[in-house]
């Protein structure tokens, strides 16, 4: 291997489609694999003993016997400026943003903040195994610029915009309609497919937008192709009955994005608890997302996502952190609570099926899968190596795995960041976790 090819022996876990665990589609695992990768990229994936036969020396793979390898995972609503406020007690969503997350934003004033909060976001997705994320910033357009150059220095895929809004909010965090036109013209002109990042706009949610405002943000969407756009929908009871009386002549929540040309196939919505039979619909029909964020839903109180109702519709279904009203970074924490709130409905999520959308379902549903989210050749070498056994819970556990979907249940269940032994952006180490101690991780940049 030269410094530009490297292998990696272990066993490797990823997804080709949506799998069916009765007959074992959708997915390849290899109990003894060897992933290649050259220049960034994937080269080739194989069983250890096909690849011996083949010639390949196997002595120069890096080998993690016990270790599960998997495409890194991939969040599709997450705040970056909410770190801090993560786990603030006792409210429901507009509560909740006016005393916890609006007076933290204001703080992103300061560019020096940005980049150094911009910094530490990065290292926790790292040290969770998340390669890439669709991100919200703040309305301060360089908290958005230092969000962007960071992840550049890292070669993070990652999609994010300065948020957008101009009214029901502190002064302080308010900008205009012309104002936020400008600046995204700005910064999309700047960072939009610039490597590999990508631009999505970002009106916070309707209320926090005019109408004027919400005009800005659909001729954005015309003017520049392939952009994102990622806001809220449907969260909160009393979120959509403040719809009503702030948007009369909309039919409903969803109606108001509608009119100013904000559904599409790239377009991301998270939560989307709420909806009624029209809004599934439309969702539907426009090829428009939901992003499923269990511990925020659970966590704010705001209520269960019917996720089998969206999907029998055809709605692409993503799942997301969404911290700071999210409790953890970590999408195998939030894949446990997302199986809670099925099973509350009487619904289930298999491992392979929660596994599956932290990887290349999320790709999917982010217009991604060309670039990542499996270990298709040529794609870009984003993975994550597990320890499955951190710690003597998950160890006894494992010891009594009966089946592959055992083993994972038991991961999915059970596991967090601290299961996350290493992290590669584009083939090249980014996090290493020596041991369970913080003074003992490592971060490559």
């Amino acid at each position: 291997m030269t410094s530009n090819c490297n292998a990696f022996r272990a066993r490797i876990l990823h997804f080709t489609d949506i799998p069916n665990p009765s007959d074992g589609t959708g997915f390849e695992y290899f109990e003894d694999g060897v992933l290649v990768v050259e220049q960034g990229r994937i080269r080739s994936l194989d069983s250890a003993a096909n690849m011996a036969a083949q010639g390949f020396d196997l002595s120069q793979c890096q080998h993690f016997p016990d270790h599960l390898l998997m495409p890194g995972f991939i969040d599709s609503h997450i705040h970056s400026p909410q770190t801090d406020v993560i786990v603030s007690y006792g409210e429901q969503l507009l509560d909740w943003l006016n005393k916890f997350t609006f007076p933290n934003e204001l703080k992103f004033s300061c560019f020096q903040h940005s980049e150094q909060k911009a910094s530490e976001f990065l290292d926790i997705l790292l040290e969770n195994g998340t390669t890439s994320a669709m991100v919200f910033t703040t309305v301060f357009a360089q908290s958005t610029d230092a969000l962007f150059k960071t992840a550049q220095q890292r070669n993070m895929r990652m999609m994010a915009g300065k948020v957008m809004m101009d009214r029901n909010a502190p002064e302080g965090l308010c900008d205009t309609p012309e104002q936020s036109e400008r600046e995204c013209r700005a910064l999309i002109e700047k960072w939009h497919k610039v490597g590999r990042m990508r631009y999505a706009l970002t009106p916070r949610f309707a209320p926090t937008s005019s109408p004027e405002q919400l005009a800005v943000a659909g001729r954005l969407y015309r003017d520049y192709p392939g952009l994102y756009l990622q806001t809220h929908l449907s969260e909160n009871i009393k979120e959509v009955a403040w719809i009503k009386e702030l948007f009369p002549q909309a039919k409903d929540y969803l109606d108001v994005y509608d009119q100013y040309g904000l559904l599409g196939t790239r377009s991301v919505f998270a939560h989307g608890i709420h909806l009624s039979d029209r809004e599934v619909s439309r969702l539907a029909e426009t090829g428009s997302g939901i992003a499923f964020c269990p511990t925020s839903n659970l966590f704010i109180g705001s209520g269960l996502m019917d996720m089998a109702r969206l999907e029998d519709a055809g709605i692409p279904i993503s799942v997301a952190t969404d911290v700071g009203g999210g409790t953890s970074f970590s999408l195998l924490r939030t894949l446990a609570e997302a199986y809670k709130v099925l099973q509350l409905q009487e619904q289930n999520l298999n491992p392979l099926k929660g596994l599956y959308m932290a990887t290349l379902g999320n790709a999917r549903s982010l217009m991604l899968d060309g670039y990542i989210g499996n270990f298709e050749t040529n794609k870009e070498a984003d993975f994550v190596l597990l320890n499955l056994t951190p710690n003597r819970l998950q160890k006894a556990r494992q010891a009594v795995a009966s089946s592959l979907e055992d083993t994972l249940f038991a991961l999915m269940m059970l596991g967090d960041e601290m299961n996350v032994d290493r992290t590669y952006i584009m083939g090249k180490l980014a996090f290493q976790r020596h041991g369970h101690n913080q003074g003992e991780m490592q971060w490559m940049r």
